[in-house]
C-alpha cells in the first residue's frame, strides 16, 4: 500500500505532527510511505500544481498531517484543498484518513472539516487520529498509534469506511436589497471584517444593506486587499512579545484597526466547508494575541453568503469561536431565504448587545475550551509570558483545588452518606439541604 503523506504543517519536515507519522514509518516498515509538504510549499504549489497532482496520482491512501490551528486546517492546507478542487484532482475512490496533533481544543471540528472535503473528492475515508502534541513521547500515546494504525489497515483492506454524507442540494443565494438613503451621520464604531471579492455580488449586496440599516457608523476591513505576507507558521516568535516574525503589520493592524472597535462583524461566502483559506489566514495570524480573550465582552456578528443551513460543522465553529473568547454573539444573517430580514435582526441585535453588553452564561463549547486553554497556558507560564500575565490578570486560573472550602464539605457530605445508620435517619433530608442555598436566594429576592 503506497501512503503519500499530504503534510499540512507549514514547518514541513519540523512538524511535530509528522513525527508520529515517521514513528509510524518505522514500526510498519511494509507500508510504503512518500511525503508532500503541502503546508511549507504551498505558494510554490500555487505557481505549479503538477508535482502534487501526479503524487497522488501514485499513491492509494492520501493521509493528511497537520496541526490543529484556530479550530480547524491550517490556512496552508486550506489552500492546498482549494487547489485539488480547482485542479479536478483525479482522486475519487482512493483511501484517505488524518491525523492531527494538539492540545484537543477544538479537534473535532478541524477532523470534520477535512472529512467534509475528502467526501467532496470522491474519497473513501477512515477515521482518523487526533492526538496530543506530547503523545509520542509517552509509551501510552505511542501504543496508540499504533494501534489506530493497525485498525486503519485492517479497514482498508475490508474496506470499512465512514458512511457517506448525504449531500443535500444547494440553492441558489436570494438576493439582499440595499436602501437608496443612508445616513451618514452615526455614533460607534462597528468594524466589518470581510473577504470581499469582485465577483461577491450577493455579499456586498448584505454588507451594504447592513451598512445602511444599522444605527452605529460602519467601516470596512477587505482581508482580499490586506497585503499578507503569509499564513501563520506556528514558529511561536510571539509568544513572549507578542511580535509577529512577518513583517507586514499585521499584529499592529489587528490591535489597532480592529481590536479597537465597538463591535466586529464577520462577512465572507461558504467556501468548501469553512470561511475560506483567506479568511482562515486571517484567523491564525490572530495567533500573535496568544490564547488571550482581548475581546471579551465585544459583540460579533456574521454576514454569510452561502447555504449555512447545510455545514453543520461551520455553525458549530461560529458559536464555539463566540463562546471561547466571551464575546456576545448578536446574530448571524444568511442570504439562503429572506435575507433582508435576517440582516434587519441582526441590526436590531447587534444595537441591543451595544447597548446592554449582556454576554451570557457560557455553555459547553466556551467552558471547555477554556478549560483546555487555562491548564495549556499553567503549564507553559514560563514560555507563554504574554499569555500567562493576561490569564492571571483576569482570574481565568480557576483551578477547581482552590475552592478548598468547597472540597471539605463535600469530604464531610460523603462521609455522612457513607455510613448507613446516618443514612436511615436522613430520609429526604438530603435533597432538602441541596436545596437550602437556593430557598435562601428565592426569600431575598423581592
Amino acid at each position: 500500500m503506497r501512503i503519500l503523506v499530504i503534510n499540512g504543517s507549514p514547518k514541513g519536515e519540523n512538524s511535530i505532527t509528522l513525527q508520529t507519522v515517521l514513528y509510524l514509518q518505522k514500526k510498519f516498515p511494509e507500508t510504503e510511505f512518500a511525503f508532500l509538504h503541502a503546508g511549507q510549499k504551498i505558494k510554490q504549489l500555487e505557481k505549479d500544481f503538477s508535482p502534487a497532482l501526479q503524487a497522488m496520482k501514485e499513491a492509494d491512501v492520501l493521509l493528511f498531517s497537520y496541526p490543529v490551528y484556530t479550530f480547524l486546517a491550517p490556512c496552508q492546507l486550506h489552500r492546498f484543498l482549494e487547489q485539488m478542487k480547482e485542479h479536478k484532482a483525479a482522486i475519487s475512490g482512493k483511501i484517505a484518513t488524518q491525523l492531527t496533533t494538539s492540545k484537543h481544543f477544538y479537534d473535532i471540528t478541524a477532523h470534520h472539516y477535512i472529512l467534509d472535503n475528502a467526501q467532496d473528492l470522491g474519497l473513501h475515508f477512515i477515521r482518523g487520529l487526533s492526538a496530543d502534541m506530547d503523545d509520542l513521547t509517552t509509551e501510552t500515546g505511542r501504543q496508540e498509534a499504533e494501534n489506530w494504525w493497525k485498525h486503519f489497515l485492517w479497514s482498508a483492506e475490508n474496506r470499512y469506511f465512514e458512511p457517506i454524507l448525504p449531500v443535500l442540494p444547494q440553492t441558489p443565494p436570494v438576493p439582499a436589497t440595499v436602501p437608496e438613503a443612508v445616513c451618514s451621520e452615526k455614533p460607534g464604531n462597528v468594524v466589518i471584517v470581510a473577504d470581499l471579492k469582485p465577483e461577491d455580488t450577493h455579499l456586498s449586496n448584505m454588507v451594504d444593506r447592513f451598512r445602511a440599516k444599522l444605527p452605529y457608523a460602519t467601516r470596512i476591513v477587505n482581508i482580499r486587499e490586506y497585503p499578507f505576507k503569509g499564513g501563520c507558521l506556528g514558529c511561536f516568535r510571539c509568544a513572549v512579545s507578542g511580535k509577529c516574525v512577518y513583517q507586514d503589520n499585521f499584529d499592529e493592524f489587528l490591535r489597532n484597526d480592529i481590536q479597537t472597535a465597538d463591535a466586529i462583524v464577520y462577512a465572507f461566502t461558504i467556501s468548501d466547508h469553512s470561511m475560506g483559506s483567506r479568511f482562515k489566514m486571517y484567523d491564525d495570524r490572530q495567533f500573535c494575541n496568544g490564547h488571550r480573550t482581548v475581546t471579551i465582552g465585544m459583540p460579533v456578528g456574521y454576514l454569510i453568503s452561502g447555504n449555512l443551513s447545510r455545514e453543520e460543522n461551520l455553525r458549530t465553529i461560529i458559536e464555539g469561536r463566540a463562546q471561547v473568547g466571551g464575546n456576545i454573539l448578536a446574530g448571524v444573517a444568511t442570504d439562503e431565504q429572506s435575507p433582508d430580514t435576517a440582516i434587519d435582526r441582526l441590526c436590531d441585535s447587534l444595537d441591543y448587545a451595544l447597548k446592554n453588553k449582556n454576554t451570557g452564561p457560557r455553555n459547553f463549547y466556551g467552558i471547555g475550551g477554556m478549560k483546555i486553554f487555562r491548564d495549556l497556558i499553567w503549564q507553559m507560564r514560563g514560555f507563554m509570558r504574554a499569555d500567562h500575565k493576561f490569564f492571571k490578570s483576569h482570574g481565568q486560573y480557576d483551578f477547581p483545588q482552590k475552592r478548598w472550602p468547597q472540597s471539605l464539605a463535600m469530604y464531610l457530605v460523603g462521609a455522612m452518606i457513607a455510613n448507613p445508620r446516618i443514612q436511615a435517619k436522613m430520609g429526604n433530608k438530603m435533597n432538602e439541604g441541596m436545596l437550602m442555598p437556593y430557598k435562601k436566594v428565592l426569600d431575598e429576592t423581592k
